[in-house]
């Protein structure tokens, strides 16, 4: 355990506040200790990792750091009001660099798209791949800059765990056509399929099938082109890092290598948490950054629940699993001069492969890649004159009837990717490789805790977001919130980031907490 003592005037404050313990250091449990922290709280994380970050935190090998989980940063004024309200400057402790282009996205045919913030760069290459479809695509700009101000910035900003909250809603979801996938609205909007594809795959980044997500996700288009897309200096780890430091000097404790096992209740309230080694800590309330469903199935196994019953739970949609292959390269800074920070590639299928992603449960031949290559930005990823890079696939999550055999599938899968990657990005890849290290669907069951090895948790599916999803403040059992990516508002940094802004709303003050 790392702990950096408080001043004698934080300890003083601190001898009669109430103790909020969170489980799991993932953004989402850091964000809401940071929070609560500044709130006045009495604060211990809890971690089975051995550094923070949960999904967001890095390995290292032969100087390489891999950046385990998500690699860029969008609507940074998240971050920026979380530290503004520890009364700290975000922009002081990390430093965020602007990604120009956002991403290139390339296809079998050779064709390619880049995606920027910059409207006019933007209809120049809509016009370039298919002239028709400018006018299509300033209306689409419109119908996600009209989602965002309303899921984002006004649903994702609150708690939606009243049904009369959702009852509300529900002129403004029908007049949206939340009914509608994300890619149905796309292919309202454009007829070329390459631009149906760059404009509906962002669901993917969130666990969500784009042809089965609600249109509301279309947002993200927006927040992209208006906040931009950033790199944080030494990885989304660095953040975590640094969120972990402004937790202990308000006075908390983040202890990595201890794993809740339960969380433990006097009659209906939440009173504290069991660890794996048997210790019992106690708390005037529990906040779980656990995945939901893990909360709710392990954490609560012990206690009647009324909703998310492990039979709920076996019914819900799950978002799919990722094999993901980090890899070092020796010698290759300035090699591949095409290739930028973001990458992706499609496969000669985008339906067909989604569907047997999602709904077939099978490992398809072909396969998309996104491509990360940190070092291009932050030479600090590679030793000098190498490189670092993430690829990543989506594959099934582990819960189909034909569930795939990682054990077996692991190194062919490896070698299909590494195929693809020669053939089409990266030719002599092989030749370069350095360190490397793979991570499948089970290695984020075992690692994260994950049901059925899945990416982000629930699939965020109309009927499975907003008041459908699992709430902030948990109707199981009192004293007991959630945040992270299996709660409202869902999956990705603004999300999590976000939950944690709705948690201060739901807590009590220090002084109103009985005791």
């Amino acid at each position: 355990m790392t702990r950096i003592d408080p001043t004698l005037a934080t300890a003083a404050r601190l001898t009669n506040a109430p103790h909020a313990v969170v489980i799991g250091a993932g953004l989402g449990g850091l964000a809401s200790a940071m929070r609560l922290g500044a709130m006045g709280y009495r604060v211990s994380v809890f971690d089975k990792l051995d550094v923070p970050g949960g999904r967001g935190s890095a390995i290292w090998k032969d100087g390489h750091r891999f950046d385990l989980g998500p690699t860029i940063v969008t609507v940074p004024q998240v971050f920026r009001a979380l530290w503004a309200a520890c009364g700290r400057k975000f922009d002081d402790d990390i430093d965020l660099r602007s990604l120009d282009p956002f991403y290139e996205i390339r296809w079998p045919d050779g064709s390619h798209f880049s995606a920027s913030g910059d409207t006019d760069r933007m209809v120049e290459e809509i016009r370039r791949l298919s002239p028709s479809d400018v006018d299509g695509y300033y209306k689409f700009l419109s119908d996600s800059a009209a989602r965002y101000w309303f899921g984002f910035e006004d649903l994702g900003r609150r708690s939606l765990h009243r049904f009369r909250d959702l009852v509300a809603v529900l002129p403004t979801f029908a007049r949206m056509r939340a009914d509608r996938s994300v890619y149905a609205h796309a292919a309202r909007r454009v007829k070329d399929e390459r631009l149906r594809m760059a404009l509906s795959f962002h669901p993917l980044f969130i666990g969500g099938d784009p042809f089965n997500v609600t249109s509301m996700y279309i947002l993200v288009s927006h927040l992209e082109k208006e906040f931009g897309v950033h790199y944080a200096m030494g990885g989304v780890a660095e953040i975590a890092r640094v969120m972990a430091e402004i937790i202990h000097s308000q006075g908390g404790i983040v202890r990595m290598g201890q794993e809740v096992d339960e969380i433990l209740f006097n009659g209906d309230r939440a009173s504290g948490v069991r660890l794996a080694g048997g210790e019992i800590v106690s708390a005037d309330l529990v906040v779980s950054n656990a995945d939901a469903g893990w909360t709710y199935s392990h954490l609560l196994r012990n206690r009647p629940r009324k909703r998310w019953t492990d039979a709920k739970l076996d019914r819900s949609r799950w978002s799919m699993g990722l094999f993901v292959w980090y890899f070092g390269t020796e010698g290759t800074r300035g090699k591949w001069r095409d290739v930028g920070h973001h990458t992706i590639l499609n496969g000669p299928r985008y339906k067909g492969l989604v569907q047997d992603i999602f709904l077939n449960g099978k490992l398809s031949d072909d396969m998309s890649l996104y491509v990360h290559r940190p070092s291009e930005t932050d030479p600090s990823a590679a030793p000098e004159g190498d490189d670092t890079f993430y690829v990543l696939s989506p594959v099934p999550h582990l819960g189909h009837d034909n569930g795939v055999d990682w054990t077996v599938e692991r190194d062919r899968y490896r070698k299909k990717m590494l195929d693809v990657l020669e053939a089409q990005l990266l030719p002599g890849l092989s030749e370069h490789l350095g360190p490397e290290e793979i991570l499948t669907p089970v290695d984020f069951k075992d690692r994260y805790n994950a049901p059925f090895g899945t990416g982000f948790s629930i699939e965020p599916r109309i009927l499975q977001s907003a008041w459908f999803r699992p709430h902030n403040i948990s109707e199981e059992a009192e004293n007991l919130f959630l945040v992270g990516a299996g709660t409202h508002p869902g999956a990705g940094l603004p999300g999590v980031m976000s939950s944690a802004e709705v948690l201060e709303q739901l807590v009590p003050m220090p002084h109103e907490v009985p005791r």
